[in-house]
């Protein structure tokens, strides 16, 4: 009997744990000069090889901090060979690009810059621009305190703005924080992304950007040469078409989705994913639901964007 008792008090409590956590409302790590400097250097252009693309390009802060395009150009027009992901919230994935190549913010906004498809610059070159610049020295004075600027302080102030762009207080998080209730469609929805098995792949912190998966569980999908999966970095077969999980939160604004944009609406999203990924077909009903507990997860634009 008390064996019985402890097994129901257990399963009560771990059922009762939301699998999604809140972001935080106040982000208390971040330095806001250095993060006001990222802020202009994530914009600059002049930080590309032809002076035309630059962080923002491929992850617009106006469009979820991604890119409404199927690929993005680079430098010289050069077409990438993937979607871009968000930026927002990217600091709370446990990898960053599709293939998890890079650890940290710091190695994504390092390969993004060398990259010769993206911005084709190294760090001598972008080394004399910083320094030639009266603006920018008059920057890097305040903010680092050195005269000479090198290539691994603006590396570090692009982070701090990347780390600040968080977007707290969406309809979920307020839900979660015991603030509001939701919607009748929102409830219905959330309910049927956990009995789903949605929530398996897209949990914690950024709803997904925890853990690889692979893209048609339930039906092979071809292996496309060069594409950027997991079997680009392993070269392990059991790789090919295994993807980061990418974040749910301010899903509405970043289309098209998927690594190869092959859905162009939330709507086809949600419908491709079920069929490829859990194998059922989407009552209209249940897409409706399931889209109004999507768009809950819209929170705030980051502070850092409205900062003088």
């Amino acid at each position: 009997m008390k064996s019985f008792l402890f097994l129901s008090i257990f399963l009560t409590s771990l059922y009762s744990i939301e699998p999604i956590q809140p972001l935080p409302l106040i982000l208390d790590d971040i330095n806001l000069n250095k993060a006001k400097l990222g802020r202009v250097l994530f914009s600059d252009p002049l930080l590309s090889k032809d002076g035309t693309v630059s962080c923002n390009s491929c992850h617009d802060l106006s469009l979820g901090g991604a890119d409404s395009r199927d690929v993005s150009l680079g430098v010289e027009n050069k077409k990438g060979n993937v979607q871009s992901p968000t930026v927002f919230n990217a600091r709370y994935n446990f990898k960053q690009f599709w293939n998890g190549r890079a650890d940290t913010l710091k190695e994504q906004a390092d390969g993004s810059l060398h990259n010769p498809a993206k911005m084709a610059m190294d760090k001598n070159a972008i080394e004399k621009y910083l320094n030639s610049s009266d603006f920018y020295k008059k920057q890097f004075k305040k903010v680092y305190a050195t005269s000479s600027i090198l290539y691994k302080n603006a590396i570090d102030a692009i982070v701090e703005f990347e780390k600040a762009l968080v977007t707290p207080n969406s309809r979920f998080d307020q839900f979660l924080y015991k603030k509001i209730a939701l919607s009748d469609n929102e409830h219905k929805g959330y309910v049927l992304f956990k009995t789903l098995g949605c929530i398996f792949c897209h949990n914690g912190i950024n709803v997904g950007g925890n853990s690889f998966q692979k893209f048609g569980l339930m039906k092979d999908m071809p292996h496309i040469m060069n594409t950027p999966d997991r079997y680009a970095i392993t070269k392990n077969v059991r790789d090919k078409n295994i993807f980061k999980v990418p974040t749910l939160r301010n899903i509405e604004y970043t289309a098209p989705y998927f690594h190869d944009a092959s859905s162009k609406t939330l709507y086809e999203a949600v419908k491709d994913m079920s069929h490829l990924n859990l194998g059922i077909a989407l009552e209209e009903a249940e897409i409706q639901e399931l889209l109004a507990f999507l768009k809950s997860l819209s929170g705030d634009q980051p502070t850092i964007l409205k900062e003088k």
